[in-house]
């Protein structure tokens, strides 16, 4: 897959439809790597007209490995000590920065979990970049949001896998964990996607890092009243780790933003979904393009 400079590191990305078409930009969760945007996916959204992109956040996959900060202090950051090696405004500078390298002036920006903090970052902090925004399963700040169930907070501060088997095994836990009441889980599949992730980039040490990103977000909730473009908010009313109502709240901050919420899903886009999910995406930069020539 490519690569480019941005914002003073190194981005992986792979990009699926007409390089002519509408772009889209795709932004992933805490710890993920691009291909956690499944291909079929992708290519469905290519298929409705977009020229999409998604890529790997700094500290995930085969961008860049921000390893001069050294390990992060999660013990302090659990007695409230935050010290962040970058912040989720840097990273929303990261994602400017790639559209800058491709040549690209302003794209609709859609971002799941920690990639709805930046995706929302991305509007408040470069609002000529954002054509319309999307954001999944995510929410504002954490002193402004409903904080995870139990269960989604032990799956959050877990304890880091020390090996990639440990991390295949951590994941399955997870997924189990975080699927919604009407989606089965399925260990054939999710094995087979955890071990794609780890062979393909493993790198724990990163995810903690970007979770003090998370920790210490300034709030934002103020911020995103002056978001002008369409907005679509999307998220699963059995979602344990960003809890529904933190969709809300975002989809209240925003002027005119949509809310989707679906039954039964967790923090996941579960295939049974996507349709739903795509119309969505579709329908709300169908407005942005309308409100264009009138911006």
């Amino acid at each position: 897959m490519p690569s480019v400079r941005a914002n003073e590191i190194e981005i992986e990305y792979e990009e699926f439809g007409d390089p002519e078409a509408a772009p889209l930009l795709l932004v992933t969760g805490l710890g993920a790597q691009m291909i956690s945007w499944d291909e079929a996916f992708c290519e469905q959204l290519a298929d409705s007209g977009f020229h999409v992109i998604r890529f790997d956040n700094r500290d995930s996959g085969m961008s860049t490995r921000m390893e001069a900060a050294g390990p992060p202090d999660m013990a302090a950051a659990l007695t409230g000590e935050l010290h962040p090696a970058y912040t989720l405004d840097d990273m929303a500078d990261d994602a400017a920065g790639l559209l800058d390298a491709l040549g690209i002036e302003a794209a609709h920006v859609v971002g799941a979990s920690m990639g709805g903090f930046i995706s929302q970052l991305i509007a408040i902090n470069h609002p000529d970049r954002v054509l319309s925004l999307t954001s999944i399963m995510s929410g504002p700040s954490r002193l402004e949001g409903v904080p995870p169930t139990l269960e989604g907070s032990a799956l959050l501060f877990a304890k880091p896998p020390s090996t990639p088997a440990a991390s295949v095994e951590m994941a399955l836990v997870g997924r189990r964990a975080l699927l919604g009441s009407l989606d089965p889980f399925d260990e054939t599949f999710e094995r087979a996607k955890a071990m794609r992730a780890v062979r393909r980039a493993w790198y724990p040490v990163g995810t903690g890092r970007q979770l003090l990103a998370i920790l210490a977000a300034h709030p934002r909730l103020e911020s995103l009243q002056s978001v002008r473009v369409p907005t679509l908010v999307i998220h699963g009313q059995d979602d344990v780790l960003v809890p529904v109502e933190n969709g809300r709240m975002v989809a209240a901050a925003v002027p005119g933003a949509r809310l989707l919420e679906l039954e039964g899903m967790g923090h996941d886009i579960p295939k049974r979904v996507w349709p739903r999910v795509i119309d969505a995406i579709v329908e709300t930069a169908r407005k942005a393009s309308v409100a264009q020539p009138h911006a």
